[in-house]
């Protein structure tokens, strides 16, 4: 029998199961480096009540100017090497009253849908 190979792949029988925005608990954060953007990237890893595995969130969506916007939670440091104070990393940490990424470890936070269907922290 010859190797399966990419170009001989079929059509499964299960959908993407694609999870509803709730509130999701904080079970850690982590700075990583995305090597294709050269930045760094504050990663929520969240327990989202409908899927067993933790699930990462590295966005947040707010409203600005009466527009709602997502964006990424990069980790933009000023010259005293702390997060500059109006970038989404900062608006989140704000929001929720923590001084640093640790602080939001154990705590409830708001999803929404991004315009993909992915899960962002709501910020509004």
């Amino acid at each position: 029998m010859a190797e399966q190979t990419n170009l001989d792949i079929t059509i499964g029988t299960t959908e993407t199961i694609s999870l509803k925005p709730t509130n999701v608990k904080i079970v850690d954060a982590e700075i990583k480096l995305i090597e294709k953007a050269k930045a760094d990237k504050l990663i929520l890893r969240c327990k989202h009540p409908d899927k067993e595995e933790l699930i990462g969130i590295s966005e947040i969506k707010t409203e600005k100017k009466g527009k709602l916007e997502v964006t990424g939670l990069w980790v933009k440091k000023d010259k005293e090497g702390r997060l500059v104070k109006n970038s989404a990393a900062a608006v989140l940490l704000n929001n929720f009253g923590c001084k640093t990424p640790r602080e939001l470890i154990g705590k409830e936070l708001p999803t929404v849908l991004d315009e993909r269907g992915y899960l962002a922290i709501k910020v509004y």
